[in-house]
């Protein structure tokens, strides 16, 4: 698992600071700016920052599942079933 995030790199240190760390690295799209999340269809190009999102991606690199949350977290017992779900197919 990773995040990725428009923020510079201070400013995602200084977040997870404030969290106490995270279980997981956290990456910058920083510059060139949000080329990444362009790519991925979730950069909010008004606000300059990525939409919360989720994605599931396969050892060959190919997404197999997405979803975006607004003020909302990802439901981790739906994550499990949709990995469980993939892992079946």
């Amino acid at each position: 698992m990773l995040g990725l995030s428009a923020d510079p790199r201070a400013a995602l240190r200084t977040w997870a600071n404030s969290l106490g760390s995270t279980p997981h690295p956290l990456l910058t799209d920083f510059w060139p700016h949000g080329e990444t999340l362009k790519a991925y269809g979730v950069f909010n190009e008004d606000a300059g920052t990525a939409r919360r999102s989720l994605f599931i991606i396969d050892p060959e690199g190919i997404v197999r599942h997405k979803e975006q949350h607004q003020g909302t977290l990802p439901d981790p017992k739906a994550v499990m079933e949709e990995l469980k779900k993939l892992q079946q197919a």
